[in-house]
């Protein structure tokens, strides 16, 4: 059985021919798993598989070949993809939604970038973890910045930096891009879970940057891109629920439906040890437990939908989401990665203690999901009382990214 969210808005027929390739994939990405985890890095069939499928060119613009697909649809086909390795649609999703920043850069950077092949490959961290010098025509920077996903297959990074004027005085935080010939990758992603993402850190010394591919953090938050950016409506997206709603969110979705899959599935011929229950699925309490866990995965999704919902008609419209509404989609994104934690704790319980064997997918599936709803953005508690400062009319703010 497959666990499939109700859609209430109409499929394009592109968004139904990436959501079809994307349930195909999901086999070889689950056959390749455990191989990932060993190496702590994709299996090169994957990436092959997801390249020859244009699973890495979904928020590429359309005028270089990408489907420049909506925010709803990004998250639609990782979370497929996470059905069959959190790790594989950890890696696709940030690699796009890093695409979608490269987007918002002058045209000239994103013809270096996407020009030459649709299918670049491009890992990100903004977090500015680094020094620079201005120049002429530019900047040097050097530095450290972790963690990189999907580095290793990457022929490009996004790297944050603080941005000094000509006597060194930092006046912006800024975002740049590196091509691979100009950073190494250096070992560092030894963790529990989402093993397979090579989340390392990306190391560059003295590298010169050329202006037209450094673009201002606080100005793209604001939605103050180059005035010769061209395309769709995807590039005006809400810049911080964007990056949180592809990447972080959306593998979560398919890994709860991938649990809850694995323990329905088993619950035929699994008995209830200690009790007279030779099948789980007989046990009342069993029932309730696997109910209250579906309950939870899909107001999970509900509340992921609603808010690239809010996002893509914001963006369609060409508006921007007030700081209301860019809070509310922050937490109801925060608030389903929580419903699906949740849930998978209730599906370990109920399976029983063999949920954390080696043989058992599940407890990969906890670990991937445990480790990527950590991540620092996502922060629940932060989320609902900046939330609840703007539902109350409160001013002060205890976070830039709203």
């Amino acid at each position: 059985m497959t666990v499939t969210p109700t859609r209430q808005d109409p499929l394009s027929p592109e968004s139904s021919d990436l959501l079809r390739t994307a349930r195909e994939l999901v086999p070889t990405l689950a056959r390749n798993s455990e191989q990932g985890e060993r190496d702590r890095r994709l299996p090169e069939e994957s990436v092959k598989a997801l390249v020859d499928g244009g699973m890495f060119k979904l928020a590429v613009p359309k005028r270089y070949g990408g489907h420049e697909a909506s925010l709803r649809t990004l998250i639609d086909v990782s979370a497929t993809l996470a059905e069959g390795d959190g790790s594989s649609s950890w890696v696709v999703s940030v690699c796009n939604s890093v695409a979608w920043v490269v987007s918002l850069f002058p045209e000239r950077a994103q013809d270096e970038v996407f020009g030459a092949d649709p299918e670049a490959k491009v890992s990100g961290v903004l977090t500015p973890s680094a020094t620079a010098e201005r120049v002429e025509g530019g900047f040097r920077v050097s530095g450290r910045w972790h963690y990189a996903s999907g580095a290793w297959h990457a022929e490009w990074a996004l790297i944050g930096f603080p941005v000094p004027d000509s006597t060194g005085r930092i006046v912006d935080q800024g975002m740049a891009l590196l091509p691979a010939t100009d950073y190494t990758v250096e070992e560092s992603w030894f963790v529990a879970g989402m093993r397979a993402t090579g989340s390392n850190c990306v190391v560059a010394t003295d590298v010169f940057v050329p202006e037209h591919r450094v673009l201002s953090v606080p100005k793209a938050m604001a939605g103050e891109y180059p005035p010769q950016r061209t395309g769709g409506a995807l590039p005006r997206s809400a810049f911080v629920q964007f990056l949180t709603g592809a990447p972080l969110v959306a593998p979560q979705l398919g890994l709860g439906r991938a649990a809850l899959d694995l323990v329905t599935a088993k619950a035929a011929d699994k008995a209830i040890t200690f009790t007279f229950f030779e099948k789980q699925r007989d046990s009342a309490a069993f029932q309730l437990r696997v109910a209250e866990a579906a309950q939870k995965i899909d107001t999970a999704h509900l509340h992921v939908h609603r808010a690239a919902a809010d996002i893509d008609a914001a963006a369609a419209r060409g508006e921007s989401l007030d700081a209301l509404g860019r809070l509310r989609a922050r937490s109801d994104l925060s608030g389903a990665v929580g419903h699906i934690t949740e849930a998978i704790g209730i599906l370990l319980t109920a399976h029983g203690a063999g949920s954390f064997a080696d043989a058992s997918p599940l407890q990969r599936i906890w670990r991937d999901s445990g480790v990527g709803a950590r991540h620092a953005i996502l922060q629940p508690e932060m989320i609902k009382e900046m939330y609840g400062k703007a539902l109350l009319g409160v001013e002060e703010q205890i976070s830039p990214l709203v």
